[in-house]
Protein backbone atom coordinates (compact mmCIF):
# COMPACT_ATOMS: atom_id res chain seq x y z
CA UNK A 1 0.00 0.00 0.00
CA UNK A 2 0.95 3.35 -1.38
CA UNK A 3 2.50 5.71 2.62
CA UNK A 4 0.50 8.93 2.49
CA UNK A 5 0.88 11.04 5.17
CA UNK A 6 -0.82 13.73 4.23
CA UNK A 7 -4.15 14.85 3.24
CA UNK A 8 -6.78 17.67 1.98
CA UNK A 9 -10.39 16.79 2.01
CA UNK A 10 -14.03 18.94 2.63
CA UNK A 11 -16.26 17.60 5.10
CA UNK A 12 -20.42 19.10 5.30
CA UNK A 13 -22.20 18.09 8.44
CA UNK A 14 -26.05 17.70 7.67
CA UNK A 15 -28.43 20.46 7.53
CA UNK A 16 -31.44 20.37 9.59
CA UNK A 17 -35.14 19.70 8.21
CA UNK A 18 -37.43 22.76 8.41
CA UNK A 19 -40.28 23.25 10.79
CA UNK A 20 -43.70 21.90 9.46
CA UNK A 21 -47.01 24.53 9.17
CA UNK A 22 -49.40 22.12 9.85
CA UNK A 23 -53.48 21.94 11.63
CA UNK A 24 -55.06 19.62 12.71
CA UNK A 25 -58.46 18.26 10.55
CA UNK A 26 -61.27 16.13 12.33
CA UNK A 27 -64.56 15.42 11.35
CA UNK A 28 -66.86 17.75 13.61
CA UNK A 29 -63.56 19.83 14.78
CA UNK A 30 -63.60 23.11 12.93
CA UNK A 31 -60.45 24.63 15.26
CA UNK A 32 -57.92 21.63 15.56
CA UNK A 33 -55.22 23.87 16.49
CA UNK A 34 -52.02 23.37 15.35
CA UNK A 35 -50.03 20.21 14.69
CA UNK A 36 -46.93 20.96 12.28
CA UNK A 37 -43.28 19.55 13.95
CA UNK A 38 -40.05 20.48 14.23
CA UNK A 39 -37.25 19.44 11.45
CA UNK A 40 -34.82 16.98 12.48
CA UNK A 41 -31.40 17.70 12.94
CA UNK A 42 -28.59 17.22 10.43
CA UNK A 43 -26.30 14.47 10.44
CA UNK A 44 -22.69 14.92 12.62
CA UNK A 45 -19.00 13.99 11.17
CA UNK A 46 -16.98 12.12 13.48
CA UNK A 47 -13.38 10.56 13.07
CA UNK A 48 -12.54 7.64 15.11
CA UNK A 49 -8.34 6.62 15.69
CA UNK A 50 -8.67 3.11 13.60
CA UNK A 51 -5.30 1.02 14.88
CA UNK A 52 -6.01 -1.39 11.77
CA UNK A 53 -4.91 1.63 9.48
CA UNK A 54 -1.06 2.93 8.77
CA UNK A 55 -1.60 5.35 6.01
CA UNK A 56 -4.09 8.40 5.28
CA UNK A 57 -4.31 7.18 1.07
CA UNK A 58 -7.83 6.34 1.42
CA UNK A 59 -8.12 10.30 1.63
CA UNK A 60 -6.14 11.05 -1.44
CA UNK A 61 -8.90 9.72 -3.45
CA UNK A 62 -12.56 10.93 -1.97
CA UNK A 63 -11.80 14.52 -0.42
CA UNK A 64 -15.79 15.40 0.17
CA UNK A 65 -17.89 13.73 2.37
CA UNK A 66 -21.03 15.14 3.19
CA UNK A 67 -23.86 13.73 6.05
CA UNK A 68 -27.27 13.28 5.33
CA UNK A 69 -29.63 16.57 5.76
CA UNK A 70 -32.56 16.20 8.50
CA UNK A 71 -36.11 15.13 8.04
CA UNK A 72 -38.57 18.16 7.26
CA UNK A 73 -41.21 17.81 10.02
CA UNK A 74 -44.66 16.97 9.31
CA UNK A 75 -48.22 17.06 10.09
CA UNK A 76 -49.74 15.02 13.02
CA UNK A 77 -47.39 16.02 15.46
CA UNK A 78 -44.91 13.97 13.87
CA UNK A 79 -41.14 15.68 13.93
CA UNK A 80 -38.52 14.77 11.38
CA UNK A 81 -36.17 12.10 11.61
CA UNK A 82 -32.55 13.12 12.51
CA UNK A 83 -30.10 12.46 9.63
CA UNK A 84 -27.67 9.85 9.30
CA UNK A 85 -23.82 10.62 11.00
CA UNK A 86 -20.59 9.13 9.07
CA UNK A 87 -17.59 8.31 10.32
CA UNK A 88 -14.03 8.70 8.97
CA UNK A 89 -11.36 5.96 10.16
CA UNK A 90 -7.78 7.84 9.96
CA UNK A 91 -4.50 6.18 11.58
CA UNK A 92 -4.13 6.40 15.27
CA UNK A 93 -1.38 9.41 15.24
CA UNK A 94 -3.34 11.87 12.84
CA UNK A 95 -3.64 15.27 13.45
CA UNK A 96 -6.60 17.73 12.38
CA UNK A 97 -6.14 21.41 11.41
CA UNK A 98 -8.51 23.67 9.84
CA UNK A 99 -6.52 24.12 5.86
CA UNK A 100 -7.36 27.90 5.75
CA UNK A 101 -5.75 28.96 9.30
CA UNK A 102 -3.35 26.27 10.07
CA UNK A 103 -5.02 26.18 13.92
CA UNK A 104 -4.50 22.42 15.19
CA UNK A 105 -8.19 21.11 16.09
CA UNK A 106 -7.87 17.43 16.80
CA UNK A 107 -5.35 15.16 18.03
CA UNK A 108 -6.30 11.14 17.53
CA UNK A 109 -3.75 9.01 19.81
CA UNK A 110 -5.31 7.03 21.38
CA UNK A 111 -6.87 3.51 19.68
CA UNK A 112 -10.67 3.96 19.28
CA UNK A 113 -11.01 7.60 20.27
CA UNK A 114 -13.80 9.28 18.73
CA UNK A 115 -13.94 12.67 18.14
CA UNK A 116 -16.75 14.99 16.36
CA UNK A 117 -15.21 17.20 13.47
CA UNK A 118 -18.38 18.36 12.58
CA UNK A 119 -21.77 19.03 14.20
CA UNK A 120 -24.94 18.55 12.51
CA UNK A 121 -27.44 22.17 11.99
CA UNK A 122 -30.39 21.81 14.39
CA UNK A 123 -33.89 20.77 13.13
CA UNK A 124 -36.66 24.36 12.78
CA UNK A 125 -39.69 24.94 14.76
CA UNK A 126 -42.68 24.04 13.83
CA UNK A 127 -46.03 25.87 14.24
CA UNK A 128 -47.10 23.67 17.43
CA UNK A 129 -43.92 25.46 19.03
CA UNK A 130 -45.51 28.72 18.52
CA UNK A 131 -48.82 27.74 20.24
CA UNK A 132 -49.96 30.14 23.10
CA UNK A 133 -52.78 31.02 24.85
CA UNK A 134 -52.91 34.44 23.11
CA UNK A 135 -52.10 33.18 19.90
CA UNK A 136 -53.97 29.61 19.39
CA UNK A 137 -53.41 29.11 15.68
CA UNK A 138 -49.56 29.77 14.97
CA UNK A 139 -48.29 30.02 11.08
CA UNK A 140 -44.71 30.49 12.50
CA UNK A 141 -42.23 27.92 11.58
CA UNK A 142 -38.39 28.32 11.22
CA UNK A 143 -35.99 26.84 8.99
CA UNK A 144 -33.61 24.21 10.23
CA UNK A 145 -29.96 25.32 10.62
CA UNK A 146 -27.30 25.09 8.05
CA UNK A 147 -24.54 22.07 9.48
CA UNK A 148 -20.81 22.37 10.37
CA UNK A 149 -18.86 22.68 6.95
CA UNK A 150 -14.89 22.90 7.04
CA UNK A 151 -11.75 22.39 4.92
CA UNK A 152 -9.12 20.26 6.97
CA UNK A 153 -5.46 19.35 6.29
CA UNK A 154 -5.13 15.69 7.75
CA UNK A 155 -1.12 15.06 8.77
CA UNK A 156 0.16 12.03 10.05
CA UNK A 157 2.55 11.52 12.34
CA UNK A 158 3.84 7.86 12.88
CA UNK A 159 3.76 6.85 16.60
CA UNK A 160 7.30 5.38 17.42
CA UNK A 161 9.09 5.37 20.30
CA UNK A 162 12.86 5.80 18.40
CA UNK A 163 13.55 7.49 15.24
CA UNK A 164 16.25 6.14 13.18
CA UNK A 165 18.31 9.26 11.86
CA UNK A 166 21.05 9.63 8.96
CA UNK A 167 22.03 10.45 5.51
CA UNK A 168 20.69 8.04 2.51
CA UNK A 169 22.39 4.33 3.04
CA UNK A 170 23.85 4.60 6.43
CA UNK A 171 22.39 1.65 6.78
CA UNK A 172 19.14 2.37 8.40
CA UNK A 173 17.04 -0.06 6.73
CA UNK A 174 19.45 -2.68 7.37
CA UNK A 175 19.35 -2.05 10.79
CA UNK A 176 15.50 -2.02 11.54
CA UNK A 177 15.47 -5.18 9.51
CA UNK A 178 17.92 -7.01 11.73
CA UNK A 179 16.43 -6.18 15.32
CA UNK A 180 12.36 -5.61 14.38
CA UNK A 181 9.72 -7.51 12.27
CA UNK A 182 9.62 -5.01 9.49
CA UNK A 183 10.59 -5.51 6.08
CA UNK A 184 11.88 -2.44 3.83
CA UNK A 185 13.25 -2.23 0.69
CA UNK A 186 17.32 -2.86 0.92
CA UNK A 187 19.61 -1.91 -1.93
CA UNK A 188 23.17 -2.58 -2.75
CA UNK A 189 24.07 0.90 -4.15
CA UNK A 190 23.24 4.46 -2.99
CA UNK A 191 19.54 4.20 -2.25
CA UNK A 192 16.88 6.23 0.32
CA UNK A 193 13.88 4.90 1.57
CA UNK A 194 11.02 6.58 -0.10
CA UNK A 195 8.39 6.20 3.22
CA UNK A 196 8.89 5.35 7.06
CA UNK A 197 8.73 2.12 7.70
CA UNK A 198 7.33 0.79 11.19
CA UNK A 199 8.62 -1.77 13.22
CA UNK A 200 8.35 -3.88 16.59
CA UNK A 201 11.48 -4.50 18.29
CA UNK A 202 10.93 -7.47 20.89
CA UNK A 203 13.25 -7.41 23.59
CA UNK A 204 11.66 -9.92 25.66
CA UNK A 205 8.16 -11.02 27.28
CA UNK A 206 6.19 -8.04 27.22
CA UNK A 207 9.19 -5.79 26.90
CA UNK A 208 8.99 -4.24 23.45
CA UNK A 209 9.57 -0.45 21.46
CA UNK A 210 8.51 0.61 18.06
CA UNK A 211 10.92 2.05 15.74
CA UNK A 212 10.56 3.81 12.76
CA UNK A 213 12.88 4.26 9.58
CA UNK A 214 12.68 7.58 8.30
CA UNK A 215 13.88 8.10 4.65
CA UNK A 216 17.24 9.59 4.55
CA UNK A 217 18.32 13.21 5.09
CA UNK A 218 20.22 15.26 3.18
CA UNK A 219 22.18 18.86 3.68
CA UNK A 220 19.45 21.76 3.04
CA UNK A 221 16.51 18.95 4.12
CA UNK A 222 14.99 22.04 6.87
CA UNK A 223 14.74 24.06 3.39
CA UNK A 224 12.88 21.73 1.32
CA UNK A 225 15.86 19.52 0.17
CA UNK A 226 15.47 16.06 -1.16
CA UNK A 227 13.01 13.79 0.36
CA UNK A 228 14.00 13.90 3.89
CA UNK A 229 12.13 17.24 5.34
CA UNK A 230 8.43 15.90 4.38
CA UNK A 231 9.02 13.11 7.09
CA UNK A 232 11.08 14.99 9.85
CA UNK A 233 8.04 15.61 11.42
CA UNK A 234 7.54 12.49 12.54
CA UNK A 235 10.71 12.40 14.37
CA UNK A 236 8.26 14.72 16.93
CA UNK A 237 6.40 12.34 18.63
CA UNK A 238 9.84 9.91 19.08
CA UNK A 239 11.49 9.67 22.65
CA UNK A 240 14.92 9.02 21.35
CA UNK A 241 16.62 9.46 18.03
CA UNK A 242 19.60 7.13 16.84
CA UNK A 243 21.90 8.40 14.84
CA UNK A 244 22.98 6.40 12.47
CA UNK A 245 26.34 6.98 10.37
CA UNK A 246 27.96 4.62 7.66
CA UNK A 247 31.89 3.92 9.30
CA UNK A 248 32.66 2.65 5.59
CA UNK A 249 31.32 5.38 2.88
CA UNK A 250 31.26 4.37 -1.13
CA UNK A 251 33.73 7.36 -2.17
CA UNK A 252 36.40 7.44 -0.31
CA UNK A 253 36.40 11.42 -0.02
CA UNK A 254 33.90 11.51 2.08
CA UNK A 255 34.24 12.63 5.63
CA UNK A 256 31.63 10.78 7.62
CA UNK A 257 32.34 13.27 10.53
CA UNK A 258 31.27 16.27 8.55
CA UNK A 259 28.46 14.55 7.50
CA UNK A 260 26.76 13.99 10.63
CA UNK A 261 27.64 17.11 11.36
CA UNK A 262 25.58 18.14 8.61
CA UNK A 263 22.49 16.40 10.18
CA UNK A 264 22.52 17.63 13.01
CA UNK A 265 22.20 21.16 11.72
CA UNK A 266 19.68 20.36 9.97
CA UNK A 267 17.94 18.93 13.13
CA UNK A 268 18.73 22.46 14.53
CA UNK A 269 17.37 24.42 11.80
CA UNK A 270 14.15 22.82 11.37
CA UNK A 271 12.58 22.05 15.23
CA UNK A 272 14.81 22.83 17.75
CA UNK A 273 12.83 20.76 20.16
CA UNK A 274 13.59 17.91 18.20
CA UNK A 275 17.24 18.96 18.31
CA UNK A 276 17.37 18.53 22.23
CA UNK A 277 15.56 15.39 21.96
CA UNK A 278 18.08 12.35 23.27
CA UNK A 279 20.13 11.72 20.55
CA UNK A 280 22.69 8.42 20.40
CA UNK A 281 25.46 8.01 17.87
CA UNK A 282 25.18 4.48 16.28
CA UNK A 283 28.50 4.16 14.21
CA UNK A 284 27.36 1.45 11.77
CA UNK A 285 29.37 -0.79 9.27
CA UNK A 286 31.91 -1.19 11.13
CA UNK A 287 32.48 -5.07 9.47
CA UNK A 288 33.51 -3.17 6.39
CA UNK A 289 36.47 -1.34 8.42
CA UNK A 290 39.99 -3.30 9.49
CA UNK A 291 39.95 -4.54 13.17
CA UNK A 292 43.16 -3.56 13.53
CA UNK A 293 41.47 0.35 12.45
CA UNK A 294 38.14 0.35 14.81
CA UNK A 295 39.31 1.63 17.91
CA UNK A 296 41.77 4.40 16.36
CA UNK A 297 38.88 5.38 13.93
CA UNK A 298 35.70 5.70 16.39
CA UNK A 299 37.91 7.41 18.70
CA UNK A 300 38.83 10.22 16.03
CA UNK A 301 34.74 10.16 15.16
CA UNK A 302 34.22 10.68 18.58
CA UNK A 303 36.24 13.56 18.87
CA UNK A 304 36.05 15.40 15.68
CA UNK A 305 32.58 15.52 16.62
CA UNK A 306 32.58 16.55 20.76
CA UNK A 307 30.10 14.18 20.96
CA UNK A 308 29.97 13.04 24.68
CA UNK A 309 26.57 10.68 24.85
CA UNK A 310 26.56 7.05 24.32
CA UNK A 311 28.54 5.52 21.47
CA UNK A 312 27.74 2.39 20.27
CA UNK A 313 29.36 0.30 17.32
CA UNK A 314 27.23 -2.50 15.05
CA UNK A 315 26.96 -4.09 12.08
CA UNK A 316 23.60 -4.11 11.32
CA UNK A 317 24.73 -6.39 8.53
CA UNK A 318 26.36 -9.10 10.86
CA UNK A 319 23.99 -8.45 13.55
CA UNK A 320 27.19 -7.43 15.72
CA UNK A 321 26.77 -5.12 18.61
CA UNK A 322 22.62 -5.50 17.98
CA UNK A 323 21.78 -6.47 21.04
CA UNK A 324 23.66 -4.46 23.33
CA UNK A 325 22.32 -1.86 21.37
CA UNK A 326 18.60 -2.56 21.75
CA UNK A 327 18.79 -3.87 25.77
CA UNK A 328 20.30 0.16 26.14
CA UNK A 329 17.78 1.66 24.55
CA UNK A 330 14.67 -0.21 25.55
CA UNK A 331 15.65 0.63 28.97
CA UNK A 332 16.01 4.41 28.13
CA UNK A 333 12.41 4.60 26.67
CA UNK A 334 11.05 2.32 29.96
CA UNK A 335 12.55 5.39 31.69
CA UNK A 336 10.84 7.77 29.96
CA UNK A 337 8.05 6.31 29.43
CA UNK A 338 8.14 6.05 33.54
CA UNK A 339 8.69 9.65 33.75
CA UNK A 340 6.24 10.64 31.62
CA UNK A 341 3.16 8.80 33.99
CA UNK A 342 1.25 11.59 35.93
CA UNK A 343 2.34 10.72 39.91
CA UNK A 344 -0.25 8.98 41.75
CA UNK A 345 -1.51 10.51 45.52
CA UNK A 346 -1.71 8.15 48.01
CA UNK A 347 -4.69 7.97 50.17
CA UNK A 348 -3.58 9.90 53.39
CA UNK A 349 -5.42 6.76 55.10
CA UNK A 350 -3.32 3.85 53.50
CA UNK A 351 0.44 5.48 53.61
CA UNK A 352 1.27 4.08 56.53
CA UNK A 353 0.37 0.39 55.80
CA UNK A 354 2.66 -2.17 53.94
CA UNK A 355 2.54 -2.95 50.96
CA UNK A 356 1.39 -6.79 50.06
Amino acid sequence: MKFVDEAFIDIAAGDGGNGCVSFRHEKYKEFGGPNGGDGGRGGHVFAVADPNLNTLVDFRYTRRFEAKRGQHGMGSDMFGAAGDDITLKVPVGTIITDAETGEVLFELLQPGEVITIAKGGDGGFGNLRFKSAINRAPRQKTPGWPGERRSLKLELKVLADVGLLGLPNAGKSTLITAISNARPRIADYPFTTLHPNLGVVRVGPEQSFVVADLPGLIEGASEGAGLGHLFLRHLQRTRLLLHVVDMAPFDDNVDPVAQAKGIVAELKKYDKSLYDKPRWLVLNKLDMVPAEEREARVKDFVKRMKYKGPVFQISALTHEGCDQLVKAVYEQVKKQQVAEQPSVEIDPRFKDEPSA
